[in-house]
């Protein structure tokens, strides 16, 4: 089997799990880092990957592409904002589909044909066919519209996994569990929302099953020109129930304020659910299961 891997967003909480993985699995593993990149996610496996530093150029993502020639390329790499402001455009493009653009067209010049592109259930809000929640989700489709033009001009194969709200442990992104814990720690009171929305939660080492699901269908040939998958628990549970769960598994006590912020605009209240499940792929860590792997390091 094929085994050179290239990832984007390997800095990241999701990026650094699926490179971790790939090294386990015994691929020949590349990262693509900006100059700025943080490697605090990375440091256990320094001496299992090679680094290459993008220098924003065009030019030098193909001398990059060309120096690895990787077998699946593996896209995470994103700027994610819930809600922007003015000065975060800029960036938010370069990151979103200036860079993803450049290394697709390196691809296709070297002759590298698949790429497992990672979009957001928040391209679907109301269960739309598209609907951005924010600028965010509007990156991420414009992208997804960039690889349309080269998967029909050229070799290029794209399986597209659309995640929903991703956990485990050593999750350093300021999300919910963050929040209860600094809240539960601190003895502190937290003012959320009335807490009656839906949110799909799926565990890290379920997301990363669904990255290698994805690459075993390139390297079985079993994937088409394009493909697009949800990678969701199925199961959508209330905020204030998984708030509640939380409490019970970590033993924990949350002293919640419910009510007392509105709703954000654009408030995903019930998770997209029309999303097709990866053939083979299904979710096997509880809510519970991975809140005890978490918090507690235990492992049923």
């Amino acid at each position: 089997m094929n085994k050179t891997a290239l990832v984007t967003g390997a800095t990241g909480f999701v990026g650094s799990n699926v490179t971790k993985r790939l090294v386990e699995n015994g691929w020949r593993v590349h990262v693509i880092l900006r100059p700025q990149s943080k490697l605090t996610l990375l440091d256990n496996l320094k001496n299992n990957v090679t680094f290459h530093y993008h220098d924003g150029s065009a030019e030098n993502m193909l001398g990059i592409l060309k120096s690895i020639k990787p077998d699946i390329v593996f896209h995470l790499a994103s700027l994610f904002l819930a809600h922007h402001q003015t000065k975060h455009i800029e960036e938010m493009i370069k990151s979103n589909i200036t860079f993803g653009t450049q290394l697709v067209d390196a691809m296709t010049a070297i002759g590298s044909s698949c790429m497992i592109n990672t979009g957001t259930s928040w391209q679907h809000f109301q269960n739309k066919k598209y609907n951005p929640v924010c600028l965010y989700a509007a990156t991420k489709q414009a992208f997804e519209s960039i690889l349309t033009f080269y998967t029909q001009t050229t070799l290029l194969k794209v399986i597209t996994l659309k995640l929903f709200d991703t956990f485990g442990p050593n999750d350093p992104r300021p999300k919910l569990f963050t929040l209860l814990r600094k809240t539960a720690n601190e003895n502190n009171t937290l003012a959320m929302s009335p807490g009656e929305q839906l949110i799909d939660l799926v565990y890290i080492d379920d997301v990363v099953d669904a990255f290698m699901k994805a690459a075993e269908r390139f390297q079985k040939g079993k994937s088409n020109q394009w493909e697009e998958y949800a990678v969701s628990s199925g199961n959508p549970i209330p905020l204030k129930e998984i708030v509640s769960i939380y409490g019970s598994v970590t033993g924990k006590r949350l002293s919640i304020n419910w009510g007392e912020r509105l709703y954000r605009h654009n408030e995903v209240m019930i998770p997209w659910n029309k999303g097709k499940c990866l053939p083979g792929w299904e979710t096997k860590i509880s809510l519970e299961e991975g809140i005890k792997r978490m918090e507690l390091g235990s492992e049923d």
